[in-house]
């Protein structure tokens, strides 16, 4: 291929980055993994891509552009009611955590690799990031308890603007002092720099997400044009600032974009949604051309002393920062354990460092290539390792689960939260994901757990949590909702795992012609209902009841004790597992299961039995 071929190379990195993409959804691994995999191989493997003479002098101002938008992206995530709601748990490994992983890593740095001090406290800046990029694949294979899942998952949201945070006024501070603290002169003049950055940065990011959020919020700007507004404040806030104080518009962006999301009234899930996918996009042709960078030589020079350091990065300082931050809580050693093991470096890793090495090799910094090739080293190996080895490691010391159990509900209307209460009562987890205010809000007075917007949405596959979460039970009275929704989750969980409640339309149209293939949809639930009818028992004073059955008084009797008025929906063995009711197979049901059944009237039945998940 001939170095004049830029059209055809951007081509192919366009489309590898999209066979990577779509490789890590099917085998569910992240997608940070094959890209920088891609990258080295077409890179300084087989030549094929070259990012200098490639790309030019432009390589430094897209990479910053690309990152300033996808710290941009990340911070929009990170909401103050986000902070306030979870635990001290957490809390403790975003900030006391980070510190001793920061403070270690940079330890460990110098004492391998000697590096000076300003190059190690950067390099371990950038590596105390995770991000939910990488957690959430991982978790959704491991399948951990619900309560290693959500400490981890929060850990990798929150921790991501924290981390990048970091790592910049780590870097701002190395290129104000110009790498010396020798003399008071240099820290004085240093201090003078980075106070100036952390004004000037923070200020023009506030400012700029007010201004924003007010022509947002007062309908000033039309919809349509709501993205492509959103992107080009984000890259002129960023040179803007850049121009006032160097290297101040990171910054600037990510305080942009915390401010713009936890302003009141402004709603930014549609700009979410239009920069998670140009994220996408911007991931994957970066990392390819950050690691097409990445010379071989360099990684095999890292040579027993990589190996070594991210051995000590994986068996011991992430283990003293989690066991030192859950000192004296409620969880027991397995679970510290299994925490303390699952911490994959992920985006913001690979994309900082890339960043900060290209400026500090135009500093001539002699470490900068090092700092690159050790970042991607151990981004390849914890996602590696942990990949393969977590869910061997949480199945042996016990906590994970054998399944997934839990039951993600499309739709939150009345039937709908009548199936979830009865099922959560039970001891099932449940999310109702549905795009509709009112019924989210009627939902959450009822105590159940929601996901407000559309399930097969890009912000669904980045906010939706899923863990723990093994059936899809599509019960919108719009049939066309349903069968997206089986068709998103197909791959998830299994065919044998979607269900759907029949709607008018399946009824009205059942036949070849206007009728749904089988592929496409969800096994039916039940076998004479359907949701208008559900609807209109409940409204007419019906409920959702559970009955346990005993040698005494097993199914028959309660089919029989019904009289036509009683439907039974869902069954739970001895064991805790739930099994669905279908259309058209009969379920086998023994004594000692329970059974959830829709009664037409109020006929008097057992209370619900609860089984720990």
């Amino acid at each position: 291929m001939h170095e004049n071929s830029p059209a055809l190379l951007l081509a192919l990195i366009a489309f590898v980055g999209f066979v990577c993409q779509w490789a890590a959804w099917r085998i569910k691994l992240p997608a940070i993994l094959l890209l920088l995999i891609s990258g080295i191989v077409l890179g300084p493997g087989l030549g094929v891509i070259q990012p200098g003479p490639l790309i030019g002098d432009l390589l430094f101002p897209m990479v910053s552009l690309s990152v300033a938008i996808i710290l941009f992206e990340g911070s929009l995530t990170l909401k103050f009611s986000d902070i306030k709601d979870i635990s001290v748990l957490v809390r403790k490994l975003v900030t006391v955590g980070a510190v001793i992983t920061w403070l270690l890593t940079a330890a460990l740095s110098r004492l391998l690799f000697q590096f000076d001090w300003p190059m190690a406290l950067l390099l371990g800046s950038v590596l105390v990031v995770t991000g939910p990029t990488v957690i959430i694949p991982m978790l959704r294979t491991v399948r951990p308890v619900a309560r290693i899942g959500n400490i981890l998952r929060w850990e990798g949201i929150v921790i991501d603007p924290i981390g990048a945070l970091l790592a910049v006024v780590v870097y701002e501070y190395i290129v104000a002092s110009g790498g010396s603290f020798g003399s008071s002169e240099a820290i004085g003049h240093s201090a003078m720099t980075f106070a100036r950055i952390c004004v000037i940065g923070p200020l023009l990011g506030a400012v700029s997400g007010q201004c924003l959020g007010m022509l947002l919020r007062s309908h000033s700007i039309p919809e349509y044009l709501h993205n492509f507004a959103t992107v080009a404040v984000v890259l002129s806030v960023f040179t803007l600032s850049n121009s006032l104080e160097a290297e101040s518009g990171l910054l600037a962006v990510t305080v942009m974009g915390i401010w713009l999301a936890n302003m009141p009234a402004v709603c930014v899930e549609e700009i979410l949604s239009f920069k998670e996918n140009l994220t996408v996009l911007l991931i994957s042709g970066l990392f390819i051309i950050l690691a097409a960078r990445i010379d071989p030589q360099q990684l095999q020079a890292l040579g027993w002393r990589g190996l070594a350091f991210f051995a000590v990065l994986q068996l011991i300082i992430r283990p003293v920062a989690v066991f030192a931050c859950t000192w004296n809580s409620d969880l027991n050693w397995r679970e510290r354990s299994v925490i303390a093991w699952i911490g994959p470096r992920g985006i913001v890793a690979a994309a900082v460092s890339g960043l900060f090495a290209l400026q500090l090799e135009q500093q001539n910094h002699a470490e900068a290539e090092i700092l690159v090739a050790l970042t991607f080293f151990v981004i390849i190996g914890t996602v590696l390792v942990q990949s393969v080895t977590a869910g061997f490691i949480a199945q042996l010391l016990g906590v994970r689960d054998p399944e997934p159990r839990g039951v993600l509900i499309i739709g939150a209307n009345n039937v709908a939260r009548a199936v979830a209460s009865a099922l959560q009562s039970s001891g099932f987890r449940i999310v109702l994901a549905d795009p509709n205010r009112d019924h989210i809000g009627e939902a959450r007075l009822a105590g159940l757990n929601v996901f407000y917007g559309n399930a097969i949405s890009e912000h669904a596959d980045r906010r939706l949590d899923l863990v723990g979460i093994g059936r899809l039970l599509a019960m919108s009275p719009r049939r066309e909702d349903n069968v997206l929704a089986s068709m998103r989750f197909k791959s998830e969980f299994g065919r044998n795992n979607i269900f759907a409640l029949k709607t008018s339309s399946e009824e009205t149209h059942s036949g070849k012609a206007t009728g749904i293939a089988d592929a496409y949809k969800g096994t039916f639930i039940g076998e004479q209902v359907t949701y208008s009818k559900m609807a209109s028992w409940l409204t007419q004073g019906g409920r959702i009841g559970t009955t346990l059955l005993s040698e005494e008084f097993g199914f028959d009797d309660l089919v029989e004790k019904g009289a036509g008025k009683i439907h039974p929906l869902f069954a739970i063995d001895k064991q805790g597992y739930l099994h669905i009711f279908e259309a058209e197979t009969k379920l086998q049901v023994k004594a000692g299961w329970s059974v959830v059944s829709i009664y037409q009237e109020s006929v008097a039945g057992d209370k619900p039995v609860n089984y720990r998940k």
